[in-house]
């Protein structure tokens, strides 16, 4: 008797490794959508799996040390996994883009992507939402991560409201990582490269 459909998907699952995050469509070459569908639904129901929102799923990593168990995957992998999935560029923003750099420890539960590929919004399972919005290329024509996030954090957040050890943590930022190229300092917004070009003086 060949392997079911479960069987298949467990085994594809451990290849990529726990806390790797799948869509139905990653497993119709074992069977029809329908079925798919039903033998992740077992999977989960056994704790193998983790329903993260509709059509998405992750295979978790499990936390030993106090007894969590099974540990959902992080916005931030979800909204990578999508990307990839589409072939799109995101930047978290606003809050999340700010948490990201350390400005603020809220983890938000509603975290927005500009994205170079389709809007839409992801309800999630366990409350929130990731929302990816369309954005200008001008924003992608940026080489460096830090200069993109650093535009997107700061872009709802006026620079002279930040406060001395925000500031002093952006500095250390820009010291760790390679000087952010003249042609991206070009395309951040006036203010930001400003601010940024003061950090570095």
């Amino acid at each position: 008797m060949g392997e079911s459909i479960e069987d298949k998907i467990l085994e594809k699952s451990k290849k990529c490794g726990r806390g790797s995050v799948f869509f139905v469509g990653d497993f119709v070459s074992y069977g029809n959508r329908n079925a798919v569908n039903k033998a992740l639904e077992r999977l989960t129901e056994k704790g193998l799996m983790i329903r993260v929102a509709r059509g998405i799923y992750c295979y978790p990593k499990i936390e030993k040390a106090y007894g969590l168990g099974a540990v959902p995957p992080s916005r931030e992998d979800i909204a990578k996994a999508i990307a990839k999935r589409d072939g799109a560029r995101i930047v978290p923003t606003g809050l999340f883009a700010q948490y990201q750099l350390g400005l603020s420890q809220q983890v938000p539960m509603n975290v927005v992507y500009l994205t170079d590929g389709p809007s839409r919004t992801i309800n999630l399972v366990e409350g929130g939402s990731i929302k990816f919005k369309r954005a200008s290329p001008r924003y992608f024509a940026i080489r460096s991560p830090l200069a993109l996030l650093l535009t997107t954090a700061l872009r709802d957040w006026r620079v002279e409201s930040l406060t001395e050890e925000q500031v002093a943590l952006i500095r250390a930022k820009l010291n760790e990582n390679p000087r952010i190229p003249v042609a991206d300092l070009r395309l951040m917004t006036s203010e930001v490269r400003e601010f940024v070009v003061n950090l570095y003086g």
